[in-house]
């Protein structure tokens, strides 16, 4: 067998190099941080009223493509306008916990929107805090934009915040985090 083999062997063979240039390397991902880097985020938001309570919903959305939602149902009692701006500050807050720099924010309430981007005066008493909060929260973004959307093409946060407006929730220990 060993005669055979020999007279088969190859003239050009070389041994198997098992030097590992990188062997202290554990692994090699990519980070959030990298696709974030020149390409801002999305973000949907909407409020809902209806006779049996008030909803929000978000989406934030990433440069690629993931989509992250948040819902919760208000407790308190609230015009649709209040809700809208509620759902915004929601999206918003949770923007600047993932430090989260450049943001568009997509809205179906052509209040809410044109009062953020300034070209509306707001004169509600009631919403002029609501206001504040968002211009004082959007300091944290290095680029922040907001647009009007059609509300048919917000579908998925209007699902959220309607689904949360229509939770019955007979005890505050029934209430959990979505």
């Amino acid at each position: 067998m060993a005669d055979f083999l020999a007279s088969r062997s190859l003239e050009d063979y070389e041994p198997l190099n098992f030097d590992f240039p990188n062997e202290d390397l554990m692994y090699v991902a990519t980070t959030e941080e990298d696709l974030q880097e020149g390409h801002p985020w999305k973000l949907n938001f909407d409020g809902a009223s209806n006779a049996v309570g008030n909803g929000i919903g978000a989406v934030l959305v990433s440069p690629s493509g993931d989509h992250y939602p948040f819902t919760s149902k208000l407790d308190f009692d609230c015009t649709n306008n209040m809700a809208e701006y509620e759902a915004c500050i929601m999206g918003i807050r949770a923007a600047i916990e993932r430090k989260i720099k450049m943001l568009e924010v997509y809205g179906d309430s052509a209040l809410v929107i044109y009062q953020l981007k300034d070209e509306w005066e707001t004169r509600d008493p009631k919403l002029i805090n609501y206001q504040r909060l968002i211009l004082e929260l959007i300091k944290e973004f290095d680029n922040i934009v907001f647009y009007y959307l059609p509300r048919e093409e917000n579908q998925m946060a209007d699902a959220l915040a309607t689904l949360a407006s229509m939770i019955k929730v007979n005890q505050p220990e029934d209430v959990k985090p979505i």
